[in-house]
């Protein structure tokens, strides 16, 4: 398999970042793991053919684009390294749309941000309770 972060995997529409960030929604899922915050939505009816992702880093935590840059390609590659495990799963099985936010107010080495990257791509791997009822009639 190809590890490449390509535009189909990049989350652009702004209809779908909207629902990803809309307060009080049922279908958003959210968890912590420092240095992210991940929120995910799972896609039952025509999921896209790969997940597709959004980083996110705060301007007021890093006030200069060339930190948040290097804080998101870090990320970017970090996932690329590591999204194996999540694309063997079936397509309605895995999370439709994942957006990665990073919290933590200091520049984390890449080794940080690729442990919390298996550790979040391990957690996002798990089937919620809701799709396992639909699965197992």
């Amino acid at each position: 398999m190809k590890q490449t972060f390509g535009k189909n995997e990049r989350l652009c529409s702004h209809r779908v970042i909207g629902r990803l960030f809309q307060r009080g929604s049922a279908d958003v899922q959210t968890f912590y793991l420092f240095p992210f915050r991940v929120l995910y939505i799972y896609e039952t009816e025509s999921p896209p053919p790969f997940p597709q992702l959004l980083f996110s880093v705060s301007k007021r935590q890093f006030k200069k684009a060339v930190d948040r840059n290097l804080v998101k390609r870090r990320c970017r590659e970090a996932y690329r390294l590591n999204k194996a495990a999540l694309l063997s799963l079936p397509a309605e099985s895995r999370p439709a749309y994942i957006a990665f936010l990073y919290i933590a107010k200091e520049i984390s080495t890449f080794d940080v941000i690729e442990t919390a990257m298996k550790q979040s791509v391990n957690r996002l791997l798990k089937l919620p309770s809701a799709l396992r009822k639909n699965q197992n009639p």
